[in-house]
């Protein structure tokens, strides 16, 4: 017997402050401590809502271990104070890994499971090195000429897209300026108030006069990493780091960061039984596999997907989060599916904000979420890269 499928609403999105990696503001705190900061964040933006409700935390995580191992979901979970009957559970899609809770969470909700969700993301990459502590690939990825890509590094994967669809170094270095002068032109305007939750950090030090532990505080309220001074003169100076004769270099590329997102989502029923107002719907989610050695290409398949689920053309989007995990691979996807560059990235991305991988998916949704009702528009979308040959994205609607 079928089952009509319910809508799944937003009703809180929140995160931290990105900060750099791996000596930037964050570089002495754990990433649960960021998740539980997030979670805690996103209850306070629904005060109407009994937590007793909430059935499950799914959180992203693209490195799992370590400071941000053992289930970062349950755990995150139980400190940020959500009862004890909260589950928890830690996804890893890479780079995808909080978009891919959050439409996780969405499907609960929307085939009649779950009435109320948490999603979100958080990764340290401060703590826990890109690789993991012991990275181990299995020597059959050399067996066959496809799965070669696997064993490729990031970068060399962008240099790949870069060769393959022809884009220039300095197309790629305007592109990192591009988002260096949004990001900080939205700081300074305020547009992340909606969705930054700022970040007490406590650095302890000795006094050696009296022999006591002093402890400061200081308030991060926004994110770390853009930078007034990024300009095509400092960026034309900068060596290729992946290929001797290459066109990615460090100030065209993500930056390595710290933070954590966290989004609430519930049904139809919670928004009538505790009054809640939606901040917007999650309308549909797709993912697609490309060949590992492009791919940064994935979103060219992952959109159209998205798009062909919800019912809608790419006319209809308004706001675009393409995750910057490089400017060559941002510029292809851009250039293959011609996609409007006042649309993407309005903020500006990840070569100026951060990219801390498993978590990007969360902030990056807030960032939709609050944008679209601050500029009054309709559907938004975050889409992102992945590492080993996969494209994510996902659709939401302001409401």
């Amino acid at each position: 017997m079928s089952k009509q499928l319910q809508d799944a609403y937003i009703v809180a999105a929140s995160r931290t402050p990105i900060g750099k990696a791996p000596r930037g503001v964050f570089k002495n705190t754990r990433p649960d401590e960021l998740l539980v900061h997030a979670i805690k964040s996103a209850v306070a933006q629904v005060p109407g809502l009994d937590t007793q409700v909430i059935e499950d935390a799914i959180i992203g995580c693209a490195i799992p271990e370590a400071e941000q191992g053992l289930n970062v979901a349950r755990i995150g979970a139980l400190l940020a104070g959500l009862p004890q009957s909260v589950g928890g559970v830690t996804v890893n899609r890479f780079c995808a890994s909080g978009l891919t809770a959050l439409a996780m969470a969405a499907d609960r909700i929307r085939v009649g499971e779950a009435d109320a969700m948490i999603a979100g993301g958080c990764e340290s990459m401060s703590m826990v090195p890109m690789m993991g502590n012991k990275p181990s690939l299995s020597p059959h990825i050399f067996d066959r000429n496809e799965d070669i890509g696997i064993a490729y590094g990031m970068g060399l994967t962008a240099e790949k897209v870069a060769e393959r669809w022809k884009v220039s170094r300095e197309a790629q270095d305007a592109f990192s300026v591009e988002s260096h002068r949004r990001a900080l032109a939205a700081q300074q305007a305020g547009e992340f108030k909606d969705e930054i939750a700022p970040y007490t950090v406590l650095e302890r030090f000795p006094d050696l006069a009296t022999g006591e532990v002093m402890v400061n505080e200081r308030l991060i309220a926004l994110d770390e990493g853009p930078r007034a001074e990024t300009s095509l003169e400092g960026l034309a100076k900068l060596r290729p780091v992946f290929a001797n004769k290459g066109s990615v270099t460090a100030g065209n590329s993500s930056q390595t960061s710290d933070g954590a997102g966290a989004l609430i989502v519930v049904s139809e029923k919670v928004l009538k039984q505790f009054n809640l107002t939606p901040l917007a719907r999650f309308v549909s989610f797709a993912v697609r596999g490309v060949p590992p050695e492009i791919m940064g290409i994935g979103p060219k398949e992952a959109i159209p997907a998205a798009l062909k689920a919800a019912g809608l053309k790419q006319d209809d989007l308004d706001w675009i989060e393409l995750n910057e995990a490089f400017a060559a691979q941002s510029l292809a996807v851009i250039q293959d599916l011609g996609l409007d560059p006042a649309k993407i990235n309005p903020l500006g991305g990840a070569i100026a904000l951060g990219h801390p991988l498993g978590a990007t998916g969360a902030i990056r949704a807030s960032t939709v979420v609050h944008g679209l009702r601050r500029r009054n528009l309709k559907y938004g979308m975050v889409t992102m890269c992945v590492g080993t040959g996969m494209g994510a994205a996902g659709i939401i609607e302001r409401l």
